[in-house]
């Protein structure tokens, strides 16, 4: 079989529009992802132990399983649990089950920017009389979270590439749309040709946008380093 650029045009826009589809579940997982992982984080933290080791084991129960067969127990077992089985739509279902799986490594990131911030600062908040609540939101994640975010952008993007794994649980995005495409015309090369390259064209770039964000950061943070020494 040789490559028809007559077909390949012709079958652009259907998988241009599905492109949108996984755009926005990835948007919608790596939102879940990066509000879960925090709530995950600060949860870890507790004091109140069997929390925190329910935490954890969950943690570790996610990142243990692959999330081909989260995907499949949130769309297909969990609407048949008896009394608090629910169904979502494939769209939901499969931004709820990579933000989920995701959530568990972005809390990690999460983790070590919190546990960066010097002891002092927590010293300094109790000394004020800050509340909790103002020492997190006014202390300790302004300082944790700016160092994290070129790993935050990288999960972003490995994220996007995973959602292929959505195709499984009849979510129309890229992938599904060029295997339907295929099934009509058993013409396979130029659909999921085109799948491989709008994955690549979209990904490279925000791999170098990453690459920038860390680099500026590093920067800033290698300043401000100097700045402190020489105050000192």
């Amino acid at each position: 079989m040789t490559w028809d650029w007559n077909f390949a045009i012709e079958i652009f826009p259907r998988i241009f529009k599905a492109m949108w589809i996984t755009l926005g579940a990835t948007v919608a997982a790596y939102l879940i992802a990066l509000t879960l992982g925090l709530v995950l984080t600060l949860l870890r933290r507790t004091s109140f132990k069997p929390l925190k080791w329910l935490t954890v084991g969950f943690i570790e129960f996610v990142r243990s399983t692959p999330p081909l067969v989260q995907l499949f127990f949130l769309f297909y077992a969990l609407p048949e649990i008896p009394y608090i089985g629910f169904s979502l739509s494939p769209f939901a279902t499969g931004a709820l089950g990579l933000g989920i799986h995701y959530s568990t490594y972005v809390s990690e990131i999460y983790r070590s920017g919190i546990e960066s911030i010097p002891k002092s600062q927590w010293e300094a908040a109790t000394a004020l009389n800050f509340s909790r609540t103002h020492t997190w939101m006014k202390v300790i994640l302004p300082q944790a979270i700016p160092p994290v975010i070129p790993m935050l952008g990288n999960y972003l993007i490995v994220l996007f590439k995973e959602t292929p794994l959505l195709s499984a649980i009849l979510v129309v995005e890229m992938l599904q749309t060029a295997k339907i495409i295929g099934s009509e015309t058993w013409r396979y090369l130029e659909p999921i040709t085109i799948v491989g390259l709008l994955f690549l064209l979209l990904s490279y770039p925000s791999s170098l946008l990453v690459q920038h964000v860390e680099k500026k950061v590093n920067r800033s943070r290698g300043r401000q380093q100097t700045n402190k020494g020489v105050s000192a």
